[in-house]
């Protein structure tokens, strides 16, 4: 058993992380916070719009202190963005505020999974495939580098695979008892 303050959901667009935290946060009564939907409420604009009018850097700059916001919670579940785990210090901030799930799905799963969606900024391109293959290379490591459980994706719906998930994390997770600061795990 691994306790941690949060359930913590990264990998890549399409894998679900939105749909499945969800999920998971119901099932385990817990409060969901999306980080992308957190920005945008802040910006009082869409991701793309940030991206296109400020750059990615200024969206990275806000990610970091919505996500930072977030992890000071106790019993939270956070989905957050594909590209959250490129700074080496909010992975450092993700693996000690939560239990970290990698939600991994492959290549021609993400393609079918995104095909109509047009709001992502990193996906405007005419080889989206090329696109998804670049930052799987870089951040799939770094997923790995904080992740204390990897799951896969791909072959199942949301409701099932919150369901095959919460099973798994009912054994090998459960909420820290709350610190005093928003301490680190014990």
């Amino acid at each position: 058993m691994n306790p941690a303050p949060n359930l913590v959901l990264v990998g890549p667009m399409g894998s679900g992380k939105s749909s499945i935290g969800r999920r998971l946060a119901e099932r385990f009564g817990l409060a969901f916070f999306d980080a992308d939907r957190e920005i945008e409420a802040q910006a009082g604009a869409s991701v793309a719009t940030i991206f296109e009018c400020a750059g990615e850097a200024d969206f990275r700059a806000r990610e970091q202190v919505v996500l930072a916001g977030l992890l000071a919670n106790e019993g939270v579940v956070i989905a957050t963005g594909g590209g959250a785990v490129l700074d080496p210090r909010l992975r450092q901030r993700l693996h000690e505020r939560g239990f970290v799930v990698h939600l991994h799905v492959d290549i021609p799963q993400q393609l079918a999974r995104l095909a109509r969606d047009r709001s992502r900024p990193l996906l405007a391109s005419d080889d989206r495939e090329a696109v998804l293959r670049r930052l799987a290379e870089v951040r799939e490591p770094l997923y790995a580098e904080i992740a204390d459980l990897r799951f896969d994706t791909a072959a199942m719906g949301a409701a099932e695979t919150a369901a095959k998930l919460g099973h798994l994390l009912d054994a090998r997770w459960r909420v820290a008892a709350p610190t005093a600061a928003g301490g680190t795990r014990p």
